[in-house]
C-alpha cells in the first residue's frame, strides 16, 4: 500500500466536495465522477489510510474498488448533510475540531511512529521469525467416508481393479465437505485430523491408498496425493502484520514517553481515584521487581564467591 499523510485523510473529510476537485490534485487520474465531481487516485489512498488495515484479507485486485464505493458512499452522505443543513452550528464545529485534533495526531503518528519503521527492519524481522518455525511434514491426501466396513471394503474392490477413485468419492462418500469435489481434503499437518484417520494417512507413501479404516466419523478409504514439508509464510503475505505489530508496540513507547513529559491532570474524581491505585499497583509491580533482581545477583555473586574458595571454607560458612 501506498503511505499518505494522516493530514491529507483528515483534510478530505474536513473539505469535501472541494477536495476532489481541488487544484492541489489536478494531475491526479480520475477514477470515477458522482454527480459531475471527480474521484481521483489520491482519494482513494486516504481512504485507504482511514480504512487499510481492514482490507488485509481482501484480496489486492479487489481493493481499489472497494475503496472506490467507500468514497462514493462517503461523498453521497456528505451531499446529503449539506442538503439538510447540517453543517454548521456548534455540534458540527466540536466535530471540525475533533477532527483537526486528529489530523495532527496523525501526521505526528505517520511521522515519527510508522515512518521510522523501514522495509528493512521489516524484513529482518520476518527473517528471524521464519528461523524459529519448526519444520512440519504434510500429506495431500482424499478419502471415502461410509457407514460401515462391508461398504467400506465393496468401495475399496472398486478403487483397486483401477476406478477413478474421485468418482467413487462423488458417488459413495457421506462427507458433505469433500465428496463433491471428488473427495480432496487438502494438505493437513499431525494434530489436524482424528487420531485414526491422522495415523493411516501419514502411514502411505504418496499415491497409496490405504485399507478401510474406522474412526467416530464412520469408515474411510484414503489415498495420500502427496506428501511434502509444510510451505513457511512468504515475506509478502506476513509483512503487514509484522508492520502493524511493531507500529502498535512503538506507538505505545512513544505515547509513553510523551505522557511522562506531560502534565496531565484527572479532574473527574472517579476516573482520577481509578489512575491512583493503577498508579500504586504498577509501582508496586516495579519495585518487587526491582527486588527480585536484586536478590538474583546476590545469589549470584554468593555463588561465585563460593566457588573459588576452598570446599572447607565454603562448607563451614554454609553451616
Amino acid at each position: 500500500m501506498k503511505r499518505v499523510t494522516a493530514a491529507r485523510l483528515t483534510a478530505f473529510a474536513l473539505a469535501g466536495a472541494a477536495l476532489l476537485s481541488g487544484p492541489a490534485f489536478a494531475d491526479d487520474a480520475v477514477v470515477a465522477k458522482l454527480n459531475g465531481v471527480e474521484i481521483k487516485e489520491s482519494d482513494l489512498e486516504m481512504a485507504e489510510a482511514e480504512v487499510g488495515s481492514e482490507l488485509h484479507s481482501i484480496p489486492e485486485d479487489k481493493r481499489k474498488r472497494l475503496l472506490l464505493e467507500f468514497m462514493i458512499e462517503m461523498r453521497l452522505f456528505a451531499d446529503a448533510a449539506d442538503g439538510q443543513k447540517l453543517t454548521s452550528g456548534p455540534e458540527f464545529e466540536k466535530r471540525l475540531a475533533y477532527w483537526n485534533m486528529r489530523a495532527k495526531r496523525d501526521a505526528f503518528y505517520e511521522a515519527s511512529v510508522r515512518g521510522g519503521i523501514s522495509e528493512g527492519v521489516v524484513r529482518g524481522i520476518y527473517d528471524d521469525k521464519v528461523k524459529m518455525i519448526p519444520r512440519e511434514d504434510e500429506v495431500e491426501a482424499s478419502h471415502i467416508l461410509v457407514d460401515s466396513e462391508d461398504k467400506a471394503k465393496e468401495v475399496l474392490g472398486k478403487v483397486e481393479k483401477g476406478e477413478d477413485f474421485a468418482k467413487l468419492a462423488e458417488e459413495y462418500s457421506s462427507d458433505p465437505g469433500s465428496k463433491a469435489n471428488g473427495g480432496k481434503l487438502g494438505y493437513f499437518g499431525k494434530g489436524q485430523m482424528v487420531k485414526e484417520f491422522e495415523a493411516a494417512a501419514f502411514a502411505l507413501k504418496k499415491g497409496e491408498v490405504s485399507k478401510p479404516v474406522q474412526s467416530k466419523f464412520g469408515w474411510h478409504i484414503i489415498k495420500v496425493e502427496d506428501r511434502r514439508e509444510k510451505p513457511l509464510p512468504t515475506y509478502e503475505q506476513v509483512k503487514d502484520q509484522i508492520l502493524d505489530s511493531m507500529v502498535q508496540q512503538k506507538g505505545q513507547q512513544v505515547a509513553q514517553d510523551l505522557r511522562g513529559k506531560a502534565n496531565i491532570e484527572y479532574v473527574d474524581a472517579e476516573i482520577r481515584e481509578e489512575v491512583r491505585k493503577e498508579t500504586a499497583m504498577a509501582a508496586a509491580r516495579k519495585k518487587l521487581q526491582e527486588q527480585q533482581f536484586e536478590e538474583q545477583i546476590k545469589q549470584m555473586e554468593q555463588k561465585g564467591g563460593d566457588a573459588g574458595k576452598p570446599a572447607g571454607e565454603a562448607d563451614k560458612k554454609a553451616e
